[in-house]
């Protein structure tokens, strides 16, 4: 397959998706505060392990 051949297929592909590719159930606000959690507590843990100060 050439070059612009893969590339056609990516366009097509990505034009596909315009729809804004996110599932109905899926809500923004939880996702991201979800996410900040989750590193807020590897921060917390890893400060809690790190005594070389």
């Amino acid at each position: 397959m050439s070059y612009h051949g893969t590339v056609a297929q990516l366009v097509t592909l990505a034009a596909e998706g315009e729809g804004g590719g996110n599932h109905e159930s899926l809500q923004p606000i939880v996702t991201g505060g979800g996410a900040f959690l989750l590193l807020m507590l590897l921060l917390w843990i890893t400060t809690r392990f790190n005594r070389d100060r």
